[in-house]
């Protein structure tokens, strides 16, 4: 299930808000922002089994600012930031964790990287046709069976 269904709305402009101060957008490096509504919908799309720390995170960061992080001055956020990395524990890495992991599977990102968007395959990103020496490693082991 999406987590668009599993967080509020001020829980998922929360999420923007931190997230842009994770990593902000780059204009010398032409990246993205991890507030960028494609990465954005990427960690929405994926939360699955991190949505209940993502959201206790994002409450605890709503309980520090004492209302939406957005509408905060930027010293004021700043110092939010820093109790909340200080003192959110499991729930804050597990956002930060997130974010990263979002951030850095976006395809204009891996370009400015200058990596491929896409699974690196051996021989410069292809598998000839027939060739399976790669497997060789593996017929070498001796067999083993195990019980489905």
């Amino acid at each position: 299930m999406s987590a668009d269904n599993q967080l509020t709305r001020a829980q998922r402009d929360d999420l923007s808000a931190i997230a842009a101060m994770i990593i902000p957008a780059s204009d010398e490096y032409n990246v993205p922002g991890a507030d960028d509504p494609a990465i954005q919908a990427d960690m929405l799309a994926t939360l699955g089994r991190d949505t209940a720390l993502v959201r206790q995170a994002l409450d605890h960061l709503r309980r520090l600012a004492g209302g939406p992080l957005a509408e905060l001055d930027a010293a004021k956020r700043d110092a939010v930031a820093q109790e909340f990395r200080s003192s959110g524990g499991v729930a804050a890495a597990t956002l930060v964790r997130v974010v990263l992991q979002c951030y850095y599977r976006d395809d204009r990102v891996l370009r400015s990287l200058g990596l491929e968007p896409r699974a690196p395959f051996p021989k410069g990103h292809v598998l000839e046709d027939g060739d399976w020496s790669l497997l060789d490693p593996v017929k070498a082991r001796p067999a083993s069976l195990r019980r489905a």
